[in-house]
């Protein structure tokens, strides 16, 4: 669902692994209550248990969000979640004229596949693995159940296909990354170490750094701070 107002800077919204449309509601809903112009996603083979998710690939993902900014009225803000981050980047090198800003949610511009070795037609949640990797705090029961019932396979070609990375003018767009499952201070060392899922904060040229301590879905923990977060990225934009 979008908000037509024409003279918001366009902000899209891209969920992690997973995840549908949905995630985003709350975050969505704020934003546009302080009238942004909003469009939030569903990347192809995420929108049913029932999808065929067999031939999806990480490009599939890439055009999906490559579609969304084409639509919009004007260069847009486009916020990417976890995972998701992969995608994001490419969509930055395929079309950086028209981003005019990237945001990282706990994610990261990926600069090689997120699992080469994967096998799997999809990979489904692994409730017991994520939580116990990933930061859970501020999330409800009652959230972390609808995460697990609303949770839709990822397709298996998403995390074995490299980003296409090859226009430099993706280093210029205006970055800001939002640290909430780790510091900034953690993630700055694990680029350190070449964590390749976090490649392209070594490169890009603009990185603004925001720490917003919660879960890593702080989209469901603290939607009214990441809703003000990307909000004020999107007016930054507006007022260049």
């Amino acid at each position: 669902m979008r908000n037509t107002n024409t003279n918001a800077t366009p902000i899209i919204l891209v969920p992690g692994f997973w995840l549908g449309a949905w995630a985003w509601d709350e975050v969505a809903a704020t934003l546009r209550a302080d009238g942004h112009d909003v469009t939030a996603l569903t990347l192809p083979g995420l929108d049913s248990l029932e999808a065929d998710r067999s031939s999806i690939t990480l490009s599939d993902h890439v055009d999906a969000i490559c579609e969304a900014v084409q639509a919009a009225a004007r260069p847009a803000v486009v916020a990417v979640h976890s995972g998701a981050g992969a995608a994001g980047y490419a969509a930055s090198d395929r079309i950086p004229e028209l981003i005019a800003a990237m945001v990282y949610v706990d994610s990261g511009p990926a600069t090689a596949a997120l699992d080469a070795s994967f096998e799997g037609v999809e990979s489904p949640l692994n409730w017991e693995e994520l939580s116990a990797e990933e930061n859970l705090d501020g999330l409800s029961e009652q959230q972390l159940e609808t995460f697990r019932q609303r949770a839709v396979p990822e397709p298996g070609g998403v995390l074995r296909q490299p980003p296409e990375l090859t226009n430099d003018a993706r280093l210029d767009v205006p970055t800001t990354a939002i640290a909430t499952g780790f510091t900034s201070d953690q993630y700055k060392d694990a680029i350190a170490e070449g964590q390749t899922w976090l490649g392209g904060f070594a490169e890009l040229r603009s990185v603004t750094w925001v720490d917003l301590p919660t879960s890593h879905w702080p989209m469901w923990s603290r939607p009214q701070e990441l809703a003000a977060i990307i909000g004020d990225v999107a007016r930054a934009v507006a007022a260049r």
